[in-house]
Protein backbone atom coordinates (compact mmCIF):
# COMPACT_ATOMS: atom_id res chain seq x y z
CA UNK A 1 0.00 0.00 0.00
CA UNK A 2 2.92 2.54 0.91
CA UNK A 3 4.51 2.36 -2.25
CA UNK A 4 1.46 3.00 -4.13
CA UNK A 5 0.94 6.12 -2.10
CA UNK A 6 4.89 6.80 -2.42
CA UNK A 7 4.66 8.18 -5.79
CA UNK A 8 1.61 10.93 -4.23
CA UNK A 9 3.84 11.99 -1.23
CA UNK A 10 7.07 12.39 -3.48
CA UNK A 11 4.72 14.91 -5.27
CA UNK A 12 5.09 16.83 -2.22
CA UNK A 13 7.51 19.18 -0.91
CA UNK A 14 9.23 16.59 1.74
CA UNK A 15 7.69 18.61 4.66
CA UNK A 16 3.82 18.93 3.39
CA UNK A 17 4.50 14.83 2.75
CA UNK A 18 5.77 14.38 6.08
CA UNK A 19 3.12 16.25 7.79
CA UNK A 20 -0.15 13.80 5.87
CA UNK A 21 1.92 11.04 6.35
CA UNK A 22 1.55 11.39 9.95
CA UNK A 23 -2.29 12.81 9.71
CA UNK A 24 -2.85 9.41 8.07
CA UNK A 25 -1.06 7.24 10.58
CA UNK A 26 -3.14 9.06 13.09
CA UNK A 27 -6.42 8.45 11.07
CA UNK A 28 -5.00 4.83 10.11
CA UNK A 29 -4.57 3.71 14.04
CA UNK A 30 -8.31 4.49 15.21
CA UNK A 31 -9.11 1.76 11.97
CA UNK A 32 -9.14 -1.70 12.85
CA UNK A 33 -6.54 -3.39 10.31
CA UNK A 34 -5.69 -0.19 8.49
CA UNK A 35 -2.12 0.08 9.48
CA UNK A 36 -1.54 -3.62 8.22
CA UNK A 37 -2.47 -2.33 4.61
CA UNK A 38 0.56 -0.29 4.86
CA UNK A 39 2.84 -2.69 5.66
CA UNK A 40 2.54 -2.05 9.73
CA UNK A 41 2.81 -4.67 12.02
CA UNK A 42 4.23 -5.23 15.59
CA UNK A 43 6.73 -7.49 16.03
CA UNK A 44 6.73 -11.04 17.26
CA UNK A 45 8.36 -12.02 20.74
CA UNK A 46 11.44 -13.71 19.45
CA UNK A 47 12.29 -10.43 17.87
CA UNK A 48 12.77 -8.77 21.56
CA UNK A 49 15.96 -7.40 22.60
CA UNK A 50 17.12 -6.64 26.08
CA UNK A 51 19.73 -4.08 26.52
CA UNK A 52 20.60 -0.96 28.82
CA UNK A 53 17.89 -2.80 31.43
CA UNK A 54 15.13 -2.45 28.82
CA UNK A 55 13.13 -4.55 27.36
CA UNK A 56 12.78 -3.75 24.17
CA UNK A 57 9.70 -5.06 21.59
CA UNK A 58 11.88 -5.11 18.32
CA UNK A 59 15.29 -4.00 17.31
CA UNK A 60 14.24 -1.40 15.24
CA UNK A 61 14.16 2.17 16.70
CA UNK A 62 12.69 5.54 14.99
CA UNK A 63 15.65 7.99 14.39
CA UNK A 64 15.16 11.16 16.22
CA UNK A 65 13.97 14.04 13.80
CA UNK A 66 10.98 12.61 12.54
CA UNK A 67 8.22 12.72 15.44
CA UNK A 68 10.26 15.49 17.38
CA UNK A 69 7.15 16.81 19.17
CA UNK A 70 6.38 13.38 20.76
CA UNK A 71 3.07 13.07 18.80
CA UNK A 72 2.82 10.46 16.92
CA UNK A 73 4.47 7.58 19.55
CA UNK A 74 1.34 5.49 20.09
CA UNK A 75 0.55 4.98 16.35
CA UNK A 76 4.52 4.13 15.91
CA UNK A 77 4.54 1.82 18.62
CA UNK A 78 1.62 -0.08 16.56
CA UNK A 79 3.83 -0.19 13.16
CA UNK A 80 6.67 -2.55 14.08
CA UNK A 81 9.00 -0.09 16.21
CA UNK A 82 10.60 -1.20 19.35
CA UNK A 83 11.23 2.07 20.34
CA UNK A 84 10.59 5.56 18.91
CA UNK A 85 13.27 8.75 19.77
CA UNK A 86 11.42 12.15 20.23
CA UNK A 87 13.31 15.38 19.72
CA UNK A 88 15.77 16.61 19.48
CA UNK A 89 14.30 19.04 21.89
CA UNK A 90 15.30 22.30 23.19
CA UNK A 91 14.42 23.85 26.57
CA UNK A 92 12.43 26.66 24.77
CA UNK A 93 10.40 26.75 21.72
CA UNK A 94 11.94 27.51 18.33
CA UNK A 95 11.30 27.56 14.52
CA UNK A 96 14.42 26.05 13.21
CA UNK A 97 15.95 27.19 9.42
CA UNK A 98 13.99 28.80 6.93
CA UNK A 99 12.37 26.93 4.42
CA UNK A 100 12.59 24.86 2.12
CA UNK A 101 15.15 22.78 4.62
CA UNK A 102 14.52 19.15 3.87
CA UNK A 103 14.85 17.86 0.44
CA UNK A 104 14.74 14.24 -1.23
CA UNK A 105 17.70 13.33 -3.70
CA UNK A 106 15.83 10.83 -5.27
CA UNK A 107 18.43 8.61 -7.16
CA UNK A 108 20.88 8.43 -3.69
CA UNK A 109 17.86 7.04 -1.70
CA UNK A 110 18.68 9.74 0.25
CA UNK A 111 17.91 13.26 2.11
CA UNK A 112 18.99 16.80 2.92
CA UNK A 113 17.90 18.23 5.35
CA UNK A 114 18.87 21.61 7.97
CA UNK A 115 16.14 21.94 9.80
CA UNK A 116 17.57 23.26 12.83
CA UNK A 117 16.14 21.77 16.02
CA UNK A 118 12.49 23.16 15.15
CA UNK A 119 10.34 21.91 18.06
CA UNK A 120 7.88 23.02 20.40
CA UNK A 121 10.05 23.08 23.15
CA UNK A 122 10.29 20.28 26.07
CA UNK A 123 7.61 21.41 28.09
CA UNK A 124 5.09 20.24 25.40
CA UNK A 125 6.65 16.81 24.75
CA UNK A 126 6.68 16.16 28.54
CA UNK A 127 3.37 16.53 28.80
CA UNK A 128 1.99 14.63 25.40
CA UNK A 129 4.13 11.97 26.55
CA UNK A 130 2.56 12.03 30.21
CA UNK A 131 -1.09 11.18 28.04
CA UNK A 132 0.52 8.45 26.24
CA UNK A 133 -1.22 4.98 26.18
CA UNK A 134 1.47 2.71 24.28
CA UNK A 135 4.22 0.96 26.34
CA UNK A 136 6.80 1.55 23.64
CA UNK A 137 10.93 2.30 24.73
CA UNK A 138 10.73 6.19 24.01
CA UNK A 139 14.30 8.01 24.25
CA UNK A 140 14.25 11.68 25.08
CA UNK A 141 16.96 13.38 21.80
CA UNK A 142 17.96 16.96 24.14
CA UNK A 143 20.29 20.14 22.49
CA UNK A 144 20.38 23.25 22.92
CA UNK A 145 18.76 26.26 21.60
CA UNK A 146 20.19 27.69 19.01
CA UNK A 147 20.83 31.18 20.59
CA UNK A 148 22.30 29.93 23.87
CA UNK A 149 26.29 30.17 23.21
CA UNK A 150 28.27 26.83 23.55
CA UNK A 151 29.36 27.90 27.02
CA UNK A 152 26.37 27.69 28.22
CA UNK A 153 25.51 24.93 26.75
CA UNK A 154 25.44 22.50 29.46
CA UNK A 155 22.22 24.44 30.97
CA UNK A 156 20.19 23.73 27.79
CA UNK A 157 20.99 19.69 28.37
CA UNK A 158 20.40 20.25 32.12
CA UNK A 159 16.97 21.35 31.44
CA UNK A 160 16.04 19.08 29.57
CA UNK A 161 16.97 16.51 31.36
CA UNK A 162 15.10 17.56 34.48
CA UNK A 163 11.93 17.91 32.28
CA UNK A 164 11.55 14.68 30.32
CA UNK A 165 13.39 12.37 33.40
CA UNK A 166 10.17 10.99 34.65
CA UNK A 167 8.67 10.27 31.08
CA UNK A 168 11.39 8.89 29.01
CA UNK A 169 12.70 5.30 29.40
CA UNK A 170 16.91 6.51 28.34
CA UNK A 171 18.65 9.76 27.08
CA UNK A 172 20.67 10.49 23.68
CA UNK A 173 22.55 13.82 24.05
CA UNK A 174 22.90 15.54 20.79
CA UNK A 175 26.14 17.49 19.95
CA UNK A 176 26.43 16.13 16.25
CA UNK A 177 23.65 17.71 14.21
CA UNK A 178 25.36 20.10 11.45
CA UNK A 179 22.65 22.27 11.59
CA UNK A 180 22.61 24.55 14.86
CA UNK A 181 26.15 26.50 14.74
CA UNK A 182 28.70 25.63 16.47
CA UNK A 183 26.76 22.91 18.12
CA UNK A 184 30.14 19.91 16.90
CA UNK A 185 32.34 21.90 18.73
CA UNK A 186 31.02 20.37 21.69
CA UNK A 187 32.01 16.94 20.49
CA UNK A 188 35.33 17.80 21.80
CA UNK A 189 36.55 15.87 25.04
CA UNK A 190 36.21 18.95 27.30
CA UNK A 191 32.77 20.15 26.72
CA UNK A 192 31.26 16.91 26.14
CA UNK A 193 32.67 15.50 29.22
CA UNK A 194 31.37 18.50 31.19
CA UNK A 195 27.99 17.94 29.75
CA UNK A 196 27.98 13.89 30.30
CA UNK A 197 29.66 14.06 33.60
CA UNK A 198 26.45 16.95 35.19
CA UNK A 199 23.91 14.75 33.81
CA UNK A 200 25.28 11.41 35.07
CA UNK A 201 25.91 13.43 38.49
CA UNK A 202 21.82 14.24 38.08
CA UNK A 203 20.74 11.24 37.28
CA UNK A 204 22.70 9.35 40.56
CA UNK A 205 20.42 11.72 42.43
CA UNK A 206 17.10 10.39 41.11
CA UNK A 207 15.11 7.26 42.33
CA UNK A 208 15.02 5.86 39.00
CA UNK A 209 17.82 5.98 36.71
CA UNK A 210 17.70 6.76 33.16
CA UNK A 211 20.47 5.17 30.65
CA UNK A 212 22.22 8.14 29.02
CA UNK A 213 23.95 7.85 25.33
CA UNK A 214 25.92 10.13 23.22
CA UNK A 215 24.97 10.51 19.43
CA UNK A 216 27.96 11.61 17.01
CA UNK A 217 28.39 12.50 13.71
CA UNK A 218 29.95 10.39 11.07
CA UNK A 219 32.68 13.00 9.87
CA UNK A 220 34.45 12.70 13.12
CA UNK A 221 38.46 11.14 12.53
CA UNK A 222 40.30 7.77 14.05
CA UNK A 223 41.76 10.65 16.79
CA UNK A 224 38.14 12.06 17.38
CA UNK A 225 36.93 8.47 17.56
CA UNK A 226 39.18 7.63 20.35
CA UNK A 227 38.25 10.84 22.38
CA UNK A 228 34.61 9.55 22.08
CA UNK A 229 35.70 6.29 23.13
CA UNK A 230 37.54 7.74 26.10
CA UNK A 231 34.89 9.91 27.10
CA UNK A 232 32.23 6.77 27.26
CA UNK A 233 34.63 5.49 29.79
CA UNK A 234 35.46 8.38 31.63
CA UNK A 235 31.79 9.62 32.16
CA UNK A 236 30.19 6.31 32.74
CA UNK A 237 27.48 6.13 29.78
CA UNK A 238 25.24 3.42 28.50
CA UNK A 239 26.71 4.18 24.92
CA UNK A 240 26.37 5.97 21.88
CA UNK A 241 24.22 6.26 18.87
CA UNK A 242 26.31 5.98 15.68
CA UNK A 243 25.85 8.22 13.29
CA UNK A 244 24.07 11.26 12.81
CA UNK A 245 23.97 12.69 9.23
CA UNK A 246 26.99 13.78 7.19
CA UNK A 247 28.28 17.60 5.84
CA UNK A 248 30.04 15.49 3.23
CA UNK A 249 28.44 14.98 -0.38
CA UNK A 250 31.15 12.73 -1.65
CA UNK A 251 29.43 10.13 -3.76
CA UNK A 252 26.75 11.37 -4.53
CA UNK A 253 24.47 10.26 -7.92
CA UNK A 254 22.30 13.12 -8.31
CA UNK A 255 24.39 15.74 -10.33
CA UNK A 256 26.64 18.33 -8.37
CA UNK A 257 24.71 21.85 -9.28
CA UNK A 258 21.49 20.23 -8.53
CA UNK A 259 22.95 18.90 -4.92
CA UNK A 260 24.51 22.56 -4.63
CA UNK A 261 21.13 24.67 -5.11
CA UNK A 262 19.88 22.98 -2.03
CA UNK A 263 22.44 24.42 0.18
CA UNK A 264 24.05 23.12 3.81
CA UNK A 265 22.63 20.69 5.50
CA UNK A 266 23.33 16.96 6.49
CA UNK A 267 22.50 14.25 3.95
CA UNK A 268 21.08 10.85 5.37
CA UNK A 269 20.43 7.60 3.74
CA UNK A 270 21.98 5.39 1.20
CA UNK A 271 25.14 7.29 0.94
CA UNK A 272 25.80 7.14 4.63
CA UNK A 273 25.65 3.85 4.88
CA UNK A 274 29.08 2.38 4.71
CA UNK A 275 30.48 5.27 6.87
CA UNK A 276 28.04 4.64 9.64
CA UNK A 277 28.31 0.86 9.78
CA UNK A 278 32.40 1.40 9.29
CA UNK A 279 32.14 4.03 12.70
CA UNK A 280 30.02 1.38 14.41
CA UNK A 281 32.42 -1.46 14.41
CA UNK A 282 35.70 1.14 14.81
CA UNK A 283 33.55 1.76 18.30
CA UNK A 284 32.62 -1.93 18.91
CA UNK A 285 36.44 -3.07 19.21
CA UNK A 286 37.19 -0.78 21.49
CA UNK A 287 34.03 -0.33 23.71
CA UNK A 288 33.16 -4.10 24.96
CA UNK A 289 29.63 -4.88 25.90
CA UNK A 290 27.44 -4.38 27.78
CA UNK A 291 28.60 -1.03 25.94
CA UNK A 292 25.64 -0.34 23.36
CA UNK A 293 25.88 0.70 20.41
CA UNK A 294 23.13 1.97 17.98
CA UNK A 295 23.19 1.81 14.54
CA UNK A 296 21.82 4.41 12.33
CA UNK A 297 22.47 5.46 8.85
CA UNK A 298 21.13 4.02 5.39
CA UNK A 299 19.27 1.24 7.08
CA UNK A 300 17.04 0.62 3.86
CA UNK A 301 16.42 -2.94 3.92
CA UNK A 302 17.00 -6.06 6.40
CA UNK A 303 20.50 -6.88 4.47
CA UNK A 304 21.71 -2.86 5.49
CA UNK A 305 19.76 -3.26 9.19
CA UNK A 306 21.85 -7.10 9.58
CA UNK A 307 25.15 -5.46 8.53
CA UNK A 308 24.98 -2.85 11.47
CA UNK A 309 24.40 -5.87 13.88
CA UNK A 310 27.33 -8.09 12.40
CA UNK A 311 29.44 -4.93 12.64
CA UNK A 312 28.68 -4.71 16.50
CA UNK A 313 25.48 -2.55 16.58
CA UNK A 314 23.02 -3.93 19.28
CA UNK A 315 20.07 -2.24 18.00
CA UNK A 316 19.57 -0.49 14.82
CA UNK A 317 17.26 2.85 13.81
CA UNK A 318 15.78 4.20 10.90
CA UNK A 319 14.50 7.20 9.24
CA UNK A 320 15.37 8.11 5.47
CA UNK A 321 14.48 4.39 4.97
CA UNK A 322 10.83 4.51 6.12
CA UNK A 323 10.44 7.37 3.89
CA UNK A 324 11.80 5.42 0.96
CA UNK A 325 10.24 2.06 2.04
CA UNK A 326 7.43 2.39 4.50
CA UNK A 327 6.66 0.34 7.36
CA UNK A 328 6.91 -2.71 5.56
CA UNK A 329 10.61 -2.23 6.22
CA UNK A 330 10.30 -2.86 9.80
CA UNK A 331 8.37 -6.22 8.96
CA UNK A 332 11.16 -7.16 6.90
CA UNK A 333 13.99 -6.11 9.86
CA UNK A 334 12.42 -7.44 12.41
CA UNK A 335 11.84 -10.66 10.72
CA UNK A 336 15.00 -11.27 9.83
CA UNK A 337 16.15 -10.11 13.75
CA UNK A 338 14.01 -12.97 14.98
CA UNK A 339 15.22 -15.44 12.52
CA UNK A 340 18.80 -14.56 13.53
CA UNK A 341 18.14 -14.69 17.36
CA UNK A 342 16.70 -18.60 16.53
CA UNK A 343 19.65 -19.47 14.88
CA UNK A 344 21.97 -18.29 17.45
CA UNK A 345 19.96 -19.94 20.43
Amino acid sequence: MYKLLRPFLFSLSPEQAHHLTFSLLEVAKRIPGALALVGGKRPSAAAAVEVMGLKFPGPVGLAAGMDKDAKHVDALSRIGFGSVEIGTLTPVAQQGNEQPRLFRLKADRALINRMGFNNSGVQVAVERLQKRMSGIIVGGNIGKNKVTPNEQAIDDYVKCFEALHDVVDYFVVNVSSPNTPGLRALQEKGPLLAILNELKKRDAAKRVHRPILLKIAPDLTDEQLNDIVSVVKESGIAGVIATNTTISREGLKMPKGEVDAMGAGGVSGAPVRERSTAVVKYLRERLPKPIVIIGVGGIDSAEAAMEKLDAGADLVQVYTGLVYEGPALLKRINKAFAARSNLIT
